[in-house]
């Protein structure tokens, strides 16, 4: 578990942790995803990917990376 994870707070005042995983798709390849959570679990990272920002759902206000352009 990461000793620091980058955090996010929302517009709301939520805070949410940035965590990635490898997950295996059904056609039996490997991908790495990244995902927000309310508290810091195993998996968390200390820093945004490269070419990426974080942007939030309009109605829950939950954080998602997003591609820069």
């Amino acid at each position: 578990m990461a000793d620091q994870a980058y955090s996010y707070t929302n517009s709301k005042g939520q805070t949410y942790h940035l965590h990635t995983r490898e997950v295996t798709l059904k056609n039996g390849r490997v991908q790495r995803i990244y995902f927000f959570a309310r508290d810091v679990r195993d998996g968390a990272v200390a820093t945004l990917p490269a070419g990426y920002q974080v942007v939030e759902t309009k109605r829950t206000g939950m954080p998602v990376l997003k591609k820069s352009a």
